[in-house]
């Protein structure tokens, strides 16, 4: 199964595709992915709307980052996709708008990461110690363009790991930090974090059928390109 959604001005979720075992919906920007105290967050806003008895998260999206998302309405379902995601059996693509271009169309970036939870915000270190963990990604440049005398890349990115802000700081660390993303260095103003959560693939962890879900973002720096 194979599904998109084209949404713009979306504030509540859009659910994507739901059964007995799991739910697929697009998180919109400014929504937590996980229930915290009464902050606006899709577990919540999913039982609300929908009367789901129990929503589990299985895995996360930052608060400024919209797209897809997968849910589990079961335990069992839960731990079926907890384990494929650390398998990983579940792909992951973003797609983000960066100032800059990387120096190769294509490549793979490690580093360590550190993220303080004090200043909440990660920093790529040079040696391993208690909380550092290391972060792998791919990525492939899809188009870039010139704008307001700034040269901007469209970047499809694939998750190898899923460390917290992890696309934000490894693209900062090499002086192309995300477009809007004033914490890790952007000085373009815009209206969000220019970072949306793409594509998501994977079994269904009870039928085995593969699914196919993906999200076209529509905020103002994605709309100067030709996605």
């Amino acid at each position: 199964m194979s599904k998109t959604c084209q949404v713009e001005g979306q504030n509540e979720p859009l659910v994507l595709f739901r059964d007995k075992s799991i739910l697929v919906a697009c998180k919109p920007y400014g929504v937590l992915s996980e229930a915290d105290g009464h902050k606006p967050n899709m577990p919540s806003l999913l039982r609300d709307d929908l009367g789901c008895d129990a929503v589990y998260p299985v895995h996360r999206l930052d608060r400024t980052t919209q797209g897809v998302m997968v849910y589990a309405l079961t335990e069992s379902a839960a731990r079926r996709l907890s384990a494929m995601i650390q398998q990983g059996r579940v792909e992951k693509t973003y797609l983000a708008v960066v100032e800059g271009v990387p120096e190769q169309a294509r490549g793979e970036y490690t580093d360590l990461l550190y993220f303080d939870r004090r200043k909440n915000k990660s920093y790529v270190v040079k040696r391993e110690r208690r909380g550092v963990k290391q972060a792998r990604l791919q990525y492939q440049v899809l188009q870039t363009i010139e704008h307001e005398g700034k040269r901007l890349s469209l970047l499809k990115i694939r998750l190898l790991t899923g460390r917290t802000h992890q696309i934000r700081v490894q693209f900062a660390s090499r002086k192309m930090p995300l477009v809007g993303d004033r914490r890790y260095g952007s000085h373009l103003p815009a209206n969000h974090i220019q970072l949306c959560a793409a594509r998501l693939n994977f079994s269904h962890p009870v039928t085995g059928e593969a699914l196919r879900f993906s999200y076209d973002p529509t905020d103002e720096f994605f709309r100067l390109f030709h996605i």
